[in-house]
This record gives structure tokens, C-alpha cells and sequence, in this order.
């Protein structure tokens, strides 16, 4: 019996270390933000619903500013896929979503800079 307790509380230990980490894999991050094209490219009036989910799920994952800086690097890459984008509208999105991401989401932030 003794034998078993040392691997499961390791075991508990390294879920629990998992699932406190916000490590989202870029191609997450922007299969959630991708809905956002329509209104960042000013193809629509207000971000869908489904941007704002996209968002709203991805300030939720952030645990620290690690994982802000890490966000901002994955979106300022993946601005790239998406010509026609304007900075003004990305800007935009969080207060359009209510959504708080801590850090500017801009085509110009400077991602080792958030705190």
C-alpha cells in the first residue's frame, strides 16, 4: 500500500501542474480568433458572437504574463494569414466583446513587454 502513495501523489502533482497552466497551442489561440476576421477586416459591423466567444475563452486560459506574451506572439503571427486586417478594428475587439485580455491586441504590440 505505501508502495502506491509516492506515484499517485506524483501523479496528482503533474495534473495538477497540467491544469494550472494556460499553455494554449498557437493554432488554438487562432481557431478562436479566426471568427474575428469578418469584423477586423471591416467586412462587419460588430464582431460575431462566436469572436467573441473565441476571445472571452482565451482571457480565461491566461494564468500569467507569460501566458499574456505568449497570446500576443501567437496573434501577431497569425495576423499574417489574414491580409486586409486593420489594426484600428483588432484594437476594437475586446471592448466590442467585453472582454478584458490585459495587453493591447494590435498588430503593433510590442508582446515582450506585457506584464
Amino acid at each position: 500500500m505505501k508502495s502506491l502513495i509516492v506515484p499517485i501523489l506524483l501523479l496528482a502533482l503533474s495534473l495538477l501542474f497540467v491544469l494550472g497552466q494556460a499553455d494554449l497551442p498557437c493554432q488554438t489561440v487562432r481557431q478562436k480568433v479566426t471568427a474575428c476576421a469578418m469584423f477586423a477586416t471591416g467586412r462587419a459591423p460588430k464582431p460575431s458572437q462566436a469572436c467573441c466567444a473565441g476571445v472571452k475563452q482565451i482571457a480565461q486560459s491566461v494564468r500569467s504574463a507569460n501566458d499574456k506574451r505568449a497570446i500576443c506572439r501567437c496573434l501577431k503571427d497569425g495576423v499574417k494569414s489574414f491580409p486586409g486586417l486593420q489594426d484600428q478594428l483588432l484594437g476594437q475587439i475586446p471592448a466590442a466583446c467585453r472582454v478584458r485580455v490585459g495587453f493591447p491586441i494590435s498588430m503593433n504590440t510590442n508582446c515582450n513587454a506585457i506584464h
